[in-house]
């Protein structure tokens, strides 16, 4: 029997359906608690071409979420891990393991060369840095997010508004998986979520999911949606730039502590305390590159900056180059 036959019975799908599913390609950033139930239902459809990337390694934390893996996984690269266990079951696809951070500069080759890109790095920078790139390259993004018993699955770009249009400001908190924890069948229902709306999007569903957000609180079992179809897009944005893409004409300041990172991001950078800033950096035409971890101590930042007046100004978010 057709290894499809059961998904190729439904009229969304059929031969025409597979087939398209089996030509397109996919970029998975991210190969976590979302990406491993995104990375199976994808897998198992038949979608032929799979690009995942993570640059992280399996550990023994990670097995109460992320079932794609085994003891004998841990200390392997997700991203290789990943490939091993799906080809495991559908060797006729194609997947291509990328051990490496996603960077500003690597994001708009992802972007170009996908059918669709798949956001599940649970990373606030990864998720513009996406963003932008998706925008300009025209390819649907399915981003979510899972923090808790909570979380969110949107399908933005691609024709639709981009996650800036919905998500203008990063959110006043910057606790992640890691810090405030996360029930393994949140993120499995979550991840399986970004499966099902991807495949909606490469099968041209009617209606489309793109435009759309879906909420969920599986604390209390409940589920909500909206449309965000016409939202603007902002005039201006924060860029999140590489270390590479940093140039000796910059401002770059550092908003880390010496024992939170030894080392500055550039030689010439300045160590400042965000609340010190504005006392040693009056307005001026050159661009200022704040850098800290996770992006969101940059952020706001540079939110007072521009307040302030200046109106050239980046974003390095160091745990996440990324």
């Amino acid at each position: 029997m057709n290894r499809y036959a059961r998904q190729m019975i439904l009229p969304d799908v059929g031969e025409d359906g597979q087939a398209r599913l089996g030509a397109a390609h996919v970029v998975v950033v991210g190969a976590g608690g979302l990406g491993c139930p995104v990375l199976q239902y994808l897998a198992g459809a038949g979608v032929g071409q799979i690009t995942v990337i993570d640059p992280d390694h399996v550990e023994e934390h990670n097995l109460h979420r992320q079932p794609l893996y085994r003891m004998s996984d841990i200390g392997r690269p997700k991203a290789e891990a990943a490939r091993d266990a799906l080809l495991a079951t559908n060797p006729t696809i194609h997947i291509k393991a990328l051990v490496a951070p996603l960077t500003p500069l690597t994001a708009p080759d992802l972007a170009q060369t996908a059918d669709l890109v798949i956001d599940a790095a649970d990373s606030y920078a990864v998720s513009y840095i996406l963003s932008d790139a998706c925008l300009a390259a025209q390819t649907p993004l399915v981003s979510a997010s899972a923090l808790g018993q909570g979380g969110y699955v949107g399908a933005f770009c691609g024709g639709a508004p981009s996650l800036r249009a919905v998500f203008p400001d990063l959110p006043s908190s910057g606790a992640t998986c890691a810090t405030a924890g996360v029930l393994g069948p949140v993120v499995g229902v979550i991840g399986a979520l970004q499966g099902q709306i991807t495949l909606q999007i490469l099968l041209n569903t009617t209606p489309s999911p793109l435009g759309k957000l879906v909420s969920l609180d599986l604390a209390t079992l409940r589920l909500s949606d909206f449309s965000f179809l016409g939202t603007p897009e902002p005039d201006t944005h924060l860029p999140f730039l590489s270390r590479a893409q940093i140039t000796e004409q910059d401002i770059v300041v550092d908003l880390r502590s010496e024992t939170e990172a030894p080392h500055l991001p550039t030689p010439n950078a300045l160590r400042l305390a965000p609340d010190r800033i504005a006392e040693h950096l009056p307005p001026t035409d050159r661009r200022i590159v704040l850098c800290c971890a996770t992006g969101l101590r940059a952020w706001r930042t540079a939110l007072d900056l521009q307040a302030r007046g200046h109106r050239t100004l980046a974003l390095q978010a160091a745990r996440a180059d990324l």
